[in-house]
């Protein structure tokens, strides 16, 4: 949904990761292991959500999203910081709840009139906002926190999973995305912890086919010489799948969610070629670049930033960059890296 992020330039990248990475290449002992947060919580917090509990993508014009509302909270959860959290939950649903669904509204900006102009919603935000909440609320013993969660969990069921091709689609959004004869994904959406949360809330039997069949696309979505995803995705059947017309047919800055989500799935199975890829540009002591067409071979003149950079080392098996990328995007990676 965010797709104006991208314009943004994001080229950070230092040769103390490199170094980092190649020694992962060499030992690869650390794999899919977590870091500990130590003081970046505090820094991310004071960085980038404001005292009503917005999330600010400084990147971005200083608009916010329900991507990083839901980023804030997961990882206000994961740091225990309970002020933080209610201020971010209660942001989120006071501005960008839906009053027709349990559903958000997928964009906030200031500067407009009316700042939520577009009431679609980003399914990926509404996923993580309901597995922080229900995390929330069952550690802190907040049954408003609890029933919010079940609420959009059946809400994402209902609204946002459509039955085509023999399979259980999980659309990016409630519309744009079904088509008569295509329908549109983005992989990256595939938040599986999150997923795998609700399962077991819910049981198998209202997710145990979505997450079956959005881990078969995920296989199936491997494109070029090094059989890497895209950011996004079109499918005309079953097994028919192809990088979306009129997008750039990138590993980019989308895609690369899929590596990070894979490993707090524990499913590195499914981002194989993306770590053998990743595992070949260190070994020639090559930058990662930060996105590679799969068409074309044409890679990014400018290397993954921080964010991306802690996602391969968490894939790779290295420590994470030390320092706190200033950009919210990339930082908000190196902060989920580290769940």
């Amino acid at each position: 949904m965010a797709d104006d992020r991208w314009s943004v330039d994001r080229r950070t990248f230092s040769l103390g990761v490199l170094v980092a990475l190649t020694a992962a290449c060499n030992t690869g002992s650390n794999e899919g292991r977590a870091q500990p947060v130590e003081g970046l919580w505090t820094q991310w917090r004071d960085r980038f959500v404001d005292p009503q509990g917005r999330v600010i993508d400084t990147g971005n014009n200083r608009i916010s999203h329900s991507e990083g509302q839901s980023y804030g909270l997961i990882l206000a959860y994961n740091a225990s910081d309970r002020d933080t959290f209610e201020r971010i939950a209660n942001w989120t649903q006071a501005t960008l709840a839906r009053d027709d669904v349990d559903l958000h509204a997928w964009r906030y900006d200031p500067h407009q009139s009316v700042p939520v102009s577009d009431p679609n919603n980003a399914t990926d935000g509404d996923i993580v906002i309901a597995w922080a909440l229900a995390l929330a609320g069952a550690r802190w013993s907040n049954s408003d926190w609890t029933a919010r969660a079940r609420r959009i969990r059946a809400a994402i069921r209902q609204h946002c999973v459509v039955s085509r091709y023999d399979r259980q689609l999980l659309l990016p959004g409630m519309i744009g995305f079904a088509e008569a004869g295509q329908v549109t994904l983005n992989p990256s959406y595939f938040v599986w912890p999150a997923l795998d949360h609700f399962a077991k809330q819910d049981g198998n039997s209202v997710w145990g086919a979505v997450i079956r069949d959005c881990e078969a696309i995920t296989r199936a979505a491997r494109f070029g010489p090094h059989k890497l995803p895209t950011d996004w995705i079109t499918m005309t059947g079953k097994d028919q799948i192809l990088p979306t017309p009129g997008k750039p047919p990138r590993f980019g800055f989308d895609a690369i969610r899929i590596a990070l989500y894979a490993v707090l799935g524990h499913r590195t199975g499914l981002v194989t070629p993306v770590s053998d890829w990743w595992r070949s540009c260190v070994a020639q002591h090559q930058p990662i670049p930060a996105w590679i067409d799969v068409v074309t071979g044409e890679q990014a003149p400018y290397p993954v930033s921080n964010g991306g950079a802690a996602i391969a080392g968490r894939l790779l098996g290295t420590a994470p960059p030390a320092t706190l990328d200033t950009d919210y995007f990339a930082a908000s990676l190196q902060m989920l890296a580290r769940l």
